[in-house]
């Protein structure tokens, strides 16, 4: 007899506790070998696709596409060992041995599901016999008031009634033997004069905002939440510079002119970002709130902002300090394809320790970024334009860039943070000061 076992939603790393079901891979029928892929999903990271650790026939799925399932949720039952679908499902065998793809504690733990519920049986309750019905004692009838006046009553009491509008024979008397006095017609008066309670209204319903409504999650949740989070906890500042970026764009022109891969600006500006870093190591740091301190890393992990259909993403260069800008190009390149096809694993997007975003493709020339929280900096970089700038002394057109650096100012000061872009912009200037440090 096969095996059916039960695959769940696995642990995809880095804090991850949900995923969406973007597209199935298999269908209720197919033959599916061990670590074959079997669904694509997509979590606040990046798109994956998640191979199965058991060999056999897809008895069920769970989850429509668009369906968020949190990990450890059921995705797909194999029978193990099966050519073909079995008649009827069968109940679920102890856990068999997978591959080591997936971790092992989530697979086969929960409660069986795949037994079917078992009916329960109502045994049937003999009616008693009632007894006779006893008829109950007819209550005698209420009496009918008088009519016509109501006599003994004083004429001060009677033309009081009248003047307010009280009818007599609706009052019951307080007086001997049922008289009517004064302060029962005082009573009725007040009583009619009583305002009328307020009629009880429904609150106003809420007022909800009309328009297309989006849900924040995926990577737009996740941008949303890091972002919120960087503005909650870290005390940034902005400083800003312009720099005549003319010698930068010859050097870059001259180096792609030998032939070999094109460099591009990018990786230019990377590999002075990681220069100043080692003369600045303040803003390759973190913040340990719990243990009241500055951790200052070892190694630049370069993040860069990538825009893609998907939304904004930040791909992280390991190790950065140590490659020359062919490398950078070329890592660039291969980060920013995988983020456009949707393909950048979460270790992709994890572990920056220092980001630098360019806006200015965009056509834009500055910003005030916003810290990608827990790094503690950000290099800004706007359009490179033709603009007037007093060259030798003399009134000329260069390529000027506008340079913005956003810092947490809990790990260092305005002379650190000035000190590292102004040396930013002299790389820029002229990148023959960037030699001296390679």
């Amino acid at each position: 007899m096969p095996q059916v076992m039960e695959f769940k939603l696995p642990d995809l790393g880095e804090g991850l506790t949900e995923a969406e079901i973007v597209r199935w891979l298999v269908a209720v029928g197919d033959v599916v070998a061990i670590d074959q892929p079997v669904v694509e999903v997509e979590t606040a990271k990046a798109m994956v696709e998640v191979p199965c650790p058991y060999g056999g026939v897809v008895t069920a799925r769970f989850g429509e596409e668009g369906t968020e399932l949190p990990v450890g949720a059921p995705l797909i039952t194999v029978a193990v060992g099966a050519v073909s679908l079995p008649e009827a499902p069968a109940a679920q065998a102890p856990e068999a041995e997978g591959s080591g793809n997936v971790p092992r504690p989530l697979i086969g733990y929960g409660e069986d599901h795949s037994r079917p519920a078992r009916r329960r049986r109502v045994r049937p309750v003999t009616a008693a016999v009632s007894a006779p019905a006893v008829a109950a004692p007819v209550a005698p009838a209420a009496p009918a008031v008088p009519a016509g006046p109501v006599p003994v009553i004083s004429p001060l009491v009677r033309k009081l009634a009248k003047d307010g509008g009280v009818d007599l024979r609706g009052l019951t008397g307080s007086g001997p033997e049922g008289l009517i006095l004064r302060a029962d017609v005082e009573a009725a008066l007040a009583a009619l004069r009583a305002p009328e309670p307020a009629p009880v209204t429904a609150p106003p319903a809420p007022v909800t905002a009309q328009g297309e409504r989006i849900p924040l999650k995926g990577v737009r949740g996740a941008v949303a939440e890091k972002l919120s989070r960087s503005r909650r906890e870290i005390p940034d500042a902005t400083c800003w510079v312009d720099a005549d970026a003319t010698e930068l764009m010859a050097a870059r022109a001259a180096m792609n002119a030998v032939g070999g891969p094109k460099i591009s600006v990018l990786a230019l500006l990377a590999r002075i970002c990681t220069a100043a870093l080692a003369r600045y190591p303040e803003l390759n740091s973190t913040v340990d709130l719990a243990a009241k301190e500055i951790v200052r890393l070892p190694s630049v992990h370069l993040g860069f902002a990538a825009q893609t259909e998907r939304g904004l993403v930040v791909p992280v260069v390991r190790d950065a300090q140590h490659r020359n800008p062919e490398s950078l190009s070329a890592e660039f390149a291969r980060l920013t394809e995988l983020a456009r096809a949707g393909k950048l694993a979460p270790s992709d997007l994890t572990g920056g320790t220092f980001t630098l975003n360019n806006y200015g493709v965009f056509g834009v020339d500055g910003s005030t970024p916003i810290i990608n929280h827990p790094e503690a900096a950000m290099l800004g970089v706007g359009r490179i334009i033709d603009k007037p700038w007093v060259h030798e002394g003399q009134l000329a057109v260069r390529k000027v860039v506008q340079l913005s650096l956003t810092f947490d100012h809990r790990v260092c000061d305005g002379g650190t943070a000035g000190g590292f872009l102004r040396y930013v912009a002299d790389c820029v200037e002229s990148p023959a000061v960037l030699l001296r440090s390679l």
